[in-house]
């Protein structure tokens, strides 16, 4: 750390700082805060689709109790052939928004296959967007953590760190000075009585 200058000079500078810091600290705290409710909101909506993705599997068992039939062959009769996300900017920070999303369904004959299959299909469909929608949901409040992170860091760097330690080297320059101007207006009074003294002498 370099060594602190005691001049009126560095005094100027320090002040200016300490200004400085003070200005950014306030916008630090705002993007925090709003950090925050975005988190809130983040894990309002990762933990309504997970609700939503649990319920799929007890609808399926509900609704089609014959799919434990084995004769009919269901094996990838769903699958995700595409997804598609856009980034959204959050306070400054990207992230990930599910734009669309393409399934394929494997062909089957539709009067070779139960009634019931096409319902399962639309059910598979429902959990595979759910699914990918949880997993985008978690993406955002991790990035959305980190965030919150970082600029929790810098505010306290600020708070805690950089603007005490402005607020000391003030005081300890203004300190410095004002001894150093005592000492002088002493030294100079000295001198002068020094001064008429030897002039008395003479």
């Amino acid at each position: 750390m370099a060594r602190l200058s005691l001049t009126k000079a560095s005094l100027s500078k320090q002040k200016r700082q300490l200004k400085t810091f003070e200005g950014v600290l306030p916008s630090l705290d705002l993007k925090r805060r709003q950090l925050s409710a975005e988190q809130g909101k983040a894990r309002q909506v990762l933990a309504q689709t997970q609700k939503q993705l649990e319920a799929i599997e007890p609808e399926i068992a509900r609704e089609i109790p014959m799919l434990s039939n084995e004769l009919v062959d269901l094996t990838d009769i769903v699958k995700v052939i595409g997804v598609e996300l856009v980034e959204e900017n959050v306070m400054g920070t990207r992230l990930p928004k599910l734009n669309k999303m393409e399934t394929e369904v494997r062909e089957y004959a539709l009067l070779g296959k139960p009634f019931w299959v096409d319902r399962l299909v639309e059910l598979l469909k429902l959990a595979l967007e759910t699914k990918i929608k949880v997993q985008v949901a978690q993406q955002r409040l991790k990035l959305l953590d980190r965030a919150e992170r970082i600029v929790t860091q810098r505010f306290n760097l600020f708070d805690k760190v950089l603007i005490p330690q402005t607020k000391a080297n003030i005081k300890k320059i203004q300190i410095y000075l004002a001894d150093a101007e005592r000492a002088g207006v002493v030294n100079s009074k000295l001198a002068k009585r020094k001064k008429q003294k030897e002039v008395g002498v003479v």
